[in-house]
């Protein structure tokens, strides 16, 4: 009897997913590093997001990210990640998420996987590369005093990643728009930190005081106008990609992932687009960083902006089921895929 070329279908639990990236940060980086360098290489498709919205929640949104991927990750699928804001009054985090992975040569689907951990982790490790390659490119020590501006999921990920890449500090600030979350926050800072924690009561101040900054905040427009606020050139991780102005877009460098994406959604860098007209105020992309192409002044302040490429989710979901799979502990819906014949 011929064996079905359709694969299983696996199903991998958050469990799983903590299990395989929690204290192996630095490999998930590099899986990382190694999509941007693909995407670089056009060894990927990255179509645009779909989102779906609702006209009775104007803050939730679900958002698909198809993504395909060459190279040894060598895989297909797509993201699908909910944001409701509403849900942190509830007691639950904002986002949710599933990830399915395609088989490249059949396109059944073999995969599920919970996806907001490999969210979070991939936007993390976004952060942090971008944070130490930039660091390196403008001829300087790396930043010692950091600020978060926003403390949700994302925000204690990106300061597990950066101490995961080498970063210490000496000072850490905090800035958000409800005290209890920022308090809640520095706690976790003092617990995992050897640095100061300071709790801002103006976001001038956190950003005034940190040489890298961390936007990681549900802000739907710019709120943060004043290019005065950056004037000692500081490093931004605008992960929340709609918290500054257009002044403050053109009065620094701007990097991104990829600049097609990110001009789209209303970004900032989308209404710089718009106002001026053109791209030319972004100096290029974090691929752009990790081969030579471009270096970021020292003189002014840094922007990475990363609109969140599905192909990232991909690669690290590929990894986290290679490893999942490999040590044996792969869960399987059996005859998940039950007409297998053409004619019955």
């Amino acid at each position: 009897m011929t064996e079905s070329p359709a694969p299983s279908f696996g199903v991998i639990p958050g469990a799983q997913v903590h299990a395989v990236t929690h204290g192996r940060e630095e490999e998930v980086i590099r899986v990382v590093e190694a999509a941007y360098r693909l995407h670089g290489e056009g060894e990927t498709v990255n179509p645009d997001s779909y989102f779906l919205t609702f006209p009775d929640r104007p803050s939730a949104r679900i958002i698909a990210l198809p993504a395909s991927v060459r190279g040894e990750v060598d895989v297909d699928g797509i993201k699908w990640i909910s944001s409701f804001p509403a849900n942190v009054e509830a007691g639950i985090p904002r986002a949710s998420a599933v990830l399915i992975l395609n088989d490249a040569r059949t396109g059944y689907p073999f995969a599920c996987l919970e996806g907001s951990i490999i969210s979070a982790a991939r936007t993390a490790a976004s952060a942090a590369l971008a944070a130490a390659r930039i660091s390196e490119s403008r001829g300087g020590a790396r930043p010692v005093r950091v600020g978060f501006f926003g403390t949700g999921l994302i925000a204690r990920f990106v300061h597990r990643y950066l101490a995961a890449s080498g970063f210490g500090f000496t000072d850490l600030g905090v800035y958000d728009v409800s005290a209890a979350h920022a308090e809640a926050f520095a706690g976790y800072l003092r617990g995992a930190d050897g640095g100061s924690v300071t709790v801002h009561d103006r976001p001038r101040d956190l950003v005034e005081s940190s040489d890298l900054v961390v936007f990681a905040t549900v802000a739907g427009e710019p709120h943060v106008t004043d290019p005065a606020w950056f004037a000692h050139n500081p490093l931004v991780l605008h992960v929340s990609l709609r918290d500054l102005s257009t002044d403050v877009v053109l009065a620094s460098c701007n990097v991104t992932d990829d600049v097609e994406h990110c001009m789209k959604a209303g970004t900032s860098l989308h209404l710089t687009e718009q106002r001026v007209g053109d791209r030319e105020f972004v100096a290029g992309t974090l691929y752009d960083v990790l081969t030579g192409r471009i270096a970021c002044p020292a003189d002014r302040p840094v922007v990475f902006s990363p609109f969140g490429l599905g192909v990232l989710d991909l690669a690290v979901a590929r990894h986290v089921y290679g490893k999942v799979a490999g040590d044996g502990a792969l869960h399987t819906v059996p005859d998940f895929f039950s007409e297998l014949k053409r004619y019955g």
